[in-house]
């Protein structure tokens, strides 16, 4: 009857009641952070590597919708920032690993405008104007000093993707930038293509989604969704691990999230250079998808983000009586079945403890990535079920979260209690229908996944963009 209904859960929160300039899964979230996108977590991703599965991968992606002809001053990672993946591995949702990135831009003539002054033919080419090197460093927290380990100091990055004359080889280039650490850790750090998929333009069209819009004052033609994040790029941290380096005997479950922080005082200095003093502080971070945009109210935002995952229970009411499913039977109410809006304790185990014989780790509520490393992968990268644990498929989201898996749909049926039937069956959870077939019509990624790490498809070339 109704394939697919309108996209909802991100789209009213946010669009009906116009209080933020909010893009996607937190592209430009907040406020504040909407101001520095340089420290905008876009979107983050935890999964056994279906290739190397002995291993966990975490993607962290940062700077939010770069369009591939950014010249003359191409998207970098900002020196000024420190990037962090934490991981909890004991359930009391605080960091017991900290991964850190700091990054390193060098500018090897200052008397030009240009990003390459030719061809960039290798990541040492003197070509390149503008190369980035980073380090990686390793803290342990609790029972360690939390002295910083150093795992790797002047790694390469690839230069953004910017045309045919300038970067002849792009893949070459990207293949080099992937650094294998000792221990058999494997980086990567660079310009990617983003992987998040939706339609943001119907969204914030006062959620009149495409596939399904005649409940609207002004009813529109039917037609497919259009993926707004499609020819945008972004820029990656990567990291694949050995399972057995981050998990603690009788706790397969990780938490993940990632960070990013800026000292507490900013120094703007006469001859146009700036620098930092204090500590750092944090100014974005995420571990689920779409909570600070479509469960956080704007007030609380940017407080949301200098906070910790530790201390998210201050927030838990917004979980168990979402704005999101209130909306959905006020706007839509006549095309649904009724959404409960209080009580919602299905929500707060999905995304703040976990799902016991799933990902639980425990009482304490958290944002944070939930992974069950002991779930093998169910597929090669870019072929699992995009529905995820909703379609029986463990290996993904709300189990981590996998590139191909469909965080919008997933989530919007959750929070309009259409799980469908094999949650239905093993844990009992509503499947209230047509609310199981919520979805807004993008779904899947323009670009293939690639099948070995870091898994995300190229970045779009500058030169090719239409």
């Amino acid at each position: 009857m109704k394939k697919r209904l309108l996209f909802v859960a991100a789209a009213a929160a946010l669009a009906a009641l116009m209080v933020t300039r909010g893009r996607a899964s937190s592209h430009r979230e907040a406020p504040l952070i909407s101001q520095d996108p340089m420290a905008d977590n876009t979107d983050l991703y935890a999964f056994r590597s279906p290739d190397r599965p002995d291993t966990v991968t975490i993607v962290a992606n940062y700077i939010p919708l770069e369009p591939p002809a950014s010249g003359p001053n191409f998207p970098a990672f900002d020196d000024t920032v420190l990037y962090e993946i934490h991981i909890d591995n004991d359930g009391d949702s605080k960091e017991d690993l900290t991964y850190q990135f700091r990054f390193h831009t060098e500018t090897r003539d200052p008397d030009t405008f240009l990003y390459n002054t030719g061809p960039i033919a290798s990541l040492t080419d003197p070509s390149w104007n503008r190369p980035q090197t980073y380090t990686v460093k390793l803290v342990r927290h609790g029972g360690g000093d939390g002295r910083a380990e150093v795992l790797g100091r002047d790694l390469p990055t690839p230069p953004d993707n910017i045309g045919p004359r300038s970067t002849p080889d792009y893949d070459a280039l990207a293949a080099g930038a992937v650094t294998t650490l000792a221990g058999g850790v494997t980086v990567f750090a660079g310009q990617r293509d983003d992987p998040f998929f939706v339609d943001l333009g119907s969204i914030f069209d006062l959620a009149g989604l495409r596939p399904f819009n005649p409940l609207h004052a002004i009813p529109l033609p039917a037609e497919p969704g259009r993926d707004a994040v499609a020819r945008y790029n972004t820029h990656t941290i990567a990291i694949q691990i050995p399972i057995a380096q981050i998990v603690r005997a009788g706790h397969p479950t990780i938490g993940v999230y990632a960070s990013a922080s800026r000292r507490e005082v900013r120094i703007l200095r006469p001859d146009g250079t700036t620098g930092g003093e204090g500590r750092f502080v944090e100014v974005s971070r995420l571990g689920e998808p779409l909570i600070n945009e479509a469960v956080i109210p704007l007030g609380r935002k940017d407080f949301w983000n200098r906070s910790e995952p530790e201390d998210d229970a201050q927030f838990a009411s917004f979980y168990t009586s979402p704005e999101v499913s209130r909306l959905e039977n006020l706007l839509y109410g006549s095309a649904l079945a009724k959404i409960d809006v209080v009580n919602r304790t299905d929500l707060a185990a999905i995304l703040l403890t976990g799902v016991p014989g799933l990902n639980f780790t425990g009482p304490r509520q958290a944002d944070l990535l939930r992974l069950n490393t002991s779930i093998a992968p169910s597929a090669a990268v870019g072929a699992g079920n995009r529905l995820g644990v909703l379609a029986g498929d463990l290996a993904g989201f709300p189990n981590g979260r996998r590139l191909e898996d469909d965080v919008v749909d997933i989530e919007l049926r959750a929070f309009a209690q259409g799980y469908g039937a094999f949650l239905h069956t093993l844990l009992g959870l509503p499947d209230k229908s047509p609310n199981n077939l919520l979805g807004d019509g993008v779904d899947a990624n323009d670009k293939p996944l690639l099948a070995h790490f870091p898994y995300l498809a190229s970045p779009h070339q500058g030169y090719d963009v239409p």
